[in-house]
Parts: C-alpha cells; sequence; structure tokens
C-alpha cells in the first residue's frame, strides 16, 4: 500500500500524487509498487526490500542520490489469542524530492504522523522528520515495556495462587520479548551514535538537540529492558525452584503415607499365608482378627507418631 502525505499551511494532508518535500508511506508494498517507486526515485530495489526482512538488521548507508536508514521497532504479535511483542525493521530513504519509509505493517510510530498529532512536524524538513520518527520509536519501546512489566506483575500474582506451566510460558514469552527489545534497542544505538556524528543530518538548529533526546530516550529503554529482563528471569527462577520444591514435599508426603500403610498390608500378607493355623498367633481366638487389626493399626499409628515428629508429614 502506498499513501502520501505533504505539509500544507502547517497541517498534513493526504494526497493522490507526490510532489516536492512530500512523503510516500509504504507499508507491506507489493512488488509493482516497490519497482514503481524504485524507478521513479532512482532507489536500488534491494533497499526497498530490505525492511520487509524481519531478520535485517539496524544500520546505515548512503549512496549518491540518497540514504537509508534502518532502524527496528517494537511491534504487537498475536498468538494464541494474546498479544506479544516482538520488533520488526523500519525503512527511512531520504531523496531531494521526498521522503521514503518502508514498513511490514501499520506502526502507530507513523500513524501518529498521519493523523497530524505530532508538533512541530513538516515532511519537507526531512532530517528533522527522520529525528522525530526516531524519538518516536524510542519512547514506544518505553510504553511497550511498561506494558510488559505490568503483565509481568499480573502474571506472577496467578503464580502465588496457582503454579501451573501456563504461567510459566507466559513468562517466558515475556523474556523473549525483552530479549528482542534489547537487541534491537542496542543495534538502533549504533545507528543514533554514527547519525550524531554525521553533519548531514544536523540541518536546523534543533536537530542536534533532538538527536541527542534520541539517543538518551533509547539509552533509558536499553536500560528499563535489562532491568526487567533481569527482574523477569530472577522471578523465573525462583517459581521453578518453588515448583520443584513443592513437588518434592509432595512426593516425600506420598511416601511417608505409603509407609505407614504398608505395615497392615505386611500384617494381613503374613495371615494370610496357606501355614498350619496353629502357628498363627490370637487363630485360635475368637477376637483374632480384631486383635491382628488393632495391634496393625497400633503399629501404624507409632511409626505415624515418629515420622511426624521428624516433620515427613
Amino acid at each position: 500500500m502506498i499513501q502520501i502525505f505533504m505539509t500544507e499551511d502547517g497541517t498534513i494532508h493526504q494526497k493522490e500524487e507526490s510532489g516536492q518535500g512530500a512523503w510516500i508511506a509504504l507499508t507491506n508494498p507489493t512488488a509493482t509498487e516497490i519497482l514503481e517507486i524504485s524507478e521513479r526515485y532512482g532507489i536500488d530495489p534491494d533497499h526497498l526490500k530490505a525492511p520487509l526482512d524481519e531478520e535485517e538488521r539496524s544500520r546505515i548507508e548512503v549512496e549518491e542520490h540518497y540514504s537509508l536508514i534502518l532502524v527496528d521497532i517494537p511491534a504487537i504479535e498475536e498468538r494464541n489469542g494474546k498479544d506479544w511483542y516482538v520488533t520488526i525493521p523500519l525503512g527511512i530513504i531520504t531523496t531531494d524530492e521526498v521522503m521514503i519509509t518502508v514498513c511490514l505493517e501499520e506502526t502507530p510510530i507513523l500513524a501518529a504522523f498521519m493523523d497530524g498529532r505530532v508538533k512541530d512536524f513538516y515532511t519537507y524538513m526531512k532530517t528533522r522528520f527522520i529525528l522525530q520518527i526516531l524519538y518516536k520509536n524510542a519512547s514506544l519501546f518505553l510504553q511497550y515495556l511498561r506494558i510488559i512489566d505490568k503483565k509481568s506483575d499480573v502474571v506472577e500474582r496467578k503464580l502465588h495462587v496457582s503454579q501451573k506451566n501456563q504461567e510459566l510460558i507466559e513468562l517466558l514469552e515475556l523474556e523473549k520479548s525483552l530479549v528482542y527489545f534489547t537487541t534491537s534497542l542496542r543495534s538502533n544505538e549504533v545507528v543514533f551514535e554514527k547519525l550524531l556524528k554525521n553533519e548531514k543530518i544536523k540541518k536546523y538548529p534543533e536537530d542536534t538537540e533532538l538527536l541527542e533526546d534520541v539517543i538518551i530516550e533509547n539509552k533509558q529503554a536499553i536500560e528499563m529492558a535489562n532491568i526487567y529482563s533481569g527482574i523477569l528471569s530472577g522471578t523465573m527462577d525462583a517459581f521453578a525452584s518453588v515448583i520443584s520444591n513443592n513437588l518434592n514435599i509432595v512426593m516425600k508426603f506420598l511416601a511417608t503415607i505409603t509407609i505407614v500403610l504398608s505395615i497392615p498390608t505386611m500384617v494381613a500378607s503374613f495371615y494370610g499365608m496357606n501355614v498350619n493355623p496353629a502357628g498363627m498367633p490370637f487363630a485360635g481366638s475368637v477376637y483374632g482378627f480384631w486383635i491382628v487389626l488393632a495391634c496393625a493399626a497400633l503399629i501404624s499409628l507409632i511409626v505415624a507418631l515418629i515420622f511426624s515428629k521428624k516433620d515427613l508429614f
């Protein structure tokens, strides 16, 4: 899908045709759309296709007539009826005439610009537009990190009540999201450091300060991701130990019960042997059955008391 936007009279407008200073947003473009943009603006088709590869790394490439900035952005992926967090590439290509963004799916980062919710945003101020996108990206990382932290708290409370595999799997998914975020944020940090050294980016006086804000936001996101990842990893290890300990307690209890109940079984087995009744104690007594039963119960009770004092129940 191709969308064209231009700033006119200080507000953003969607257009049918592009012009000088326009912003062309490509969202999961088809091969035909990629070829059309490539031929019109002299861009290598591989550079337009690069952001469509989920495994593409963050980087900057400067060509003769255009520049490519590739960064990772956070995204929501639905699996088994639940939202999980991943990262996908976002390509920003600047030419002398227009600026082009390429992404696999619609993202809140670009939607904010399309809806005119970003202050001091002008499509023809391409370098500032790039920095505003990067700042929004770092802010969205921080927002999703806070959501992940809240989700982990909810799952942790569930684990206190019911320690099941489902809750541990949810924690594992959240930890995977944090790993994706940390890796992507570190890759983006390298790109931002290169931008800071690139004098072409800083065309306006405010750009340097804005780029520094982007770097600060990104560093904060990295620190938060590391902290949350450490907490989540420690929580998973703790609950795994608790579950293992609970299993040991249950097994100890069942083993103790088995020993206690095996005593009457052993007595009954001895009396069930095919031997001369004259050799069996209480065999000739009318109350022999109850006497043997009482003796077995008494022995079991004594063993149970011994185990209880040793805290084996």
